[in-house]
């Protein structure tokens, strides 16, 4: 018996099987016409009436559908009398059918995929074949259909005492204000003006994460790959940025040995040309990665949102600046979730934020869609004033970690000759109006800490 008739005929007889499988099946896994038009009965009257159809119900469907040929009708009314009651074990059955769907899925996507390679298709462009795989690939029967207050509670408590990854800052306050570090399948949005300090932020993190052993994979679409790491080297070298051509070759090469002795982290940086790759392309290079190189990130930096492009929109596309850079942000933070990492990346500030020494979100440019997406949010603020004494100002703007309004405003020192951020003493965040820092001086232990560079960059420098 093919497997098509097995499931059309469990999809009338078998009320369990039913509610198990209907939502995951699609008329178009079915190929043969007769098929999928009873299918497409079943499916109707079982999102209807909630109950597997009788045979008579679909006969009379079958005949109120003016749409059929006579030929078609007669293959259909010959299908639906032959669905009768078949004895198979359940657990079998349901693995059997999700292999139908999976094969058929990947099949389907292949013939979409030929289609748009051909330009039978004018809805969507090659950009879309990395997704249309994938989803493909991704199909599968996931029962869970949600969370029982009462019946799951041990779950639940379990969940509240589970200790949950993160990627941990070398920052204090950073590390405060997440409760240790940014939680996998998150997008996290630095927001700062031109020349603020957007890729300093992520670079000094990013160095910072490969000296604790984690893998980072760094895609920019501002600056050249060579650009990044020169950024990271003056950082992991403690060498002033100015100065690392000056280098000797030999020195330059002992301080990169030195440094690959001490990290167990690596690092890839990939470049991308501006406004010409989106979360597809960042998905085939994650593949392309763990099969070249074995190489899986544990986070993500993006540099910067704002320049990656849309998957969903064609380029010259008519949607507003809203809708393309909230799409972006979606598609990103689904490719946290799927790949279970955080992804961190930033947003420029608009015109009148840029000048504006208390940046809010109103402040975002192009979109308001990205803050309601980012899991957190916040803002890099510089004067004058705080560039004299090498310091910027970091605002919550969005946390979905912990209460914002604790550590709402706190400040962290800059060397922006060697691309780092260090703590600062705890007498400088006292002075901060509005900050919502009363036990910062208990976090620091009594002011251990000092205004120069601590942790585990005092190991690295070479």
């Amino acid at each position: 018996m093919r497997i098509e008739t097995q499931i059309l005929s469990n999809l009338v007889t078998n009320e369990e099987y039913v509610r198990k499988v209907i939502p995951f099946l699609k008329s178009d896994y079915f190929t043969e016409s007769d098929d999928r038009i009873v299918f497409e009965k079943i499916s109707d009257y079982v999102g209807k009436y909630n109950n597997p159809p009788t045979k008579s119900a679909l006969l009379i469907a079958l005949q109120d559908d003016r749409k059929i040929s006579e030929d078609l009708y007669v293959q259909c009314e010959t299908l639906i009398n032959g669905l009768n009651a078949v004895e198979a074990d359940g657990q079998w059955l349901l693995d059997e059918t999700e292999k139908f769907c999976k094969d058929k899925a990947v099949y389907n996507a292949i013939m979409d995929s030929i289609q748009i390679i051909d330009g039978s298709d004018k809805e969507r462009s090659k950009d879309a074949l990395p997704s249309l795989l994938s989803d493909a690939l991704a199909v599968g029967f996931d029962n869970n259909v949600g969370h029982d207050y009462i019946e799951n509670s041990l779950d639940r408590y379990e969940f509240y005492n589970r200790v949950e990854e993160k990627i941990a800052f070398d920052l204090e306050f950073f590390n405060k204000i997440t409760e240790g570090g940014l939680p996998n399948k998150t997008l996290n949005i630095a927001l700062a003006g031109t020349g603020v300090g957007k890729s300093l932020f992520m670079c000094h993190m990013a160095a910072a994460a490969i000296s604790t052993g984690k893998n980072v994979l760094y895609i920019t679409l501002e600056m050249a790959e060579e650009r990044i790491a020169e950024r990271i080297d003056a950082n992991l070298m403690n060498v002033p940025i100015q100065d690392l051509k000056d280098l000797p070759k030999k020195m330059f090469e002992d301080r990169v040995e030195k440094i690959k002795n001490k990290i167990d982290g690596k690092l890839i940086i990939k470049e991308y040309p501006t406004a010409s790759a989106h979360a597809g392309h960042f998905k085939a290079l994650l593949q392309e990665l763990k099969l070249k190189r074995s190489f899986s990130p544990d986070i993500i930096f993006i540099d910067y949102l704002n320049i990656c492009t849309s998957s969903r929109f064609k380029a010259g596309s008519s949607a507003n600046s809203y809708t393309i850079i909230k799409s972006i942000a979606e598609e990103l933070r689904g490719l946290a979730v799927e790949n279970d990492l955080p992804i961190v990346s930033a947003t420029q500030t608009t015109r009148s934020g840029y000048a504006n020494s208390d940046v809010d979100l109103t402040d975002t440019s192009e979109s308001f869609g990205l803050p309601a997406t980012a899991d957190l949010m916040f803002a890099l603020i510089s004067t004058e004033e705080l560039e004299a004494q090498q310091q910027i100002m970091v605002k919550q703007l969005k946390n979905r970690y912990s209460d914002p309004t604790s550590n709402k405003r706190f400040m962290v020192g800059v060397d922006r000759s060697k691309m780092r951020l260090f703590d600062l003493a705890p007498e400088v965040q006292q002075t901060i109006t509005d900050s919502g820092q009363n036990d910062s001086q208990a976090m620091f232990d009594g002011g251990s800490f000092s205004t120069k560079m601590t942790g585990n960059y005092d190991n690295f420098k070479v």
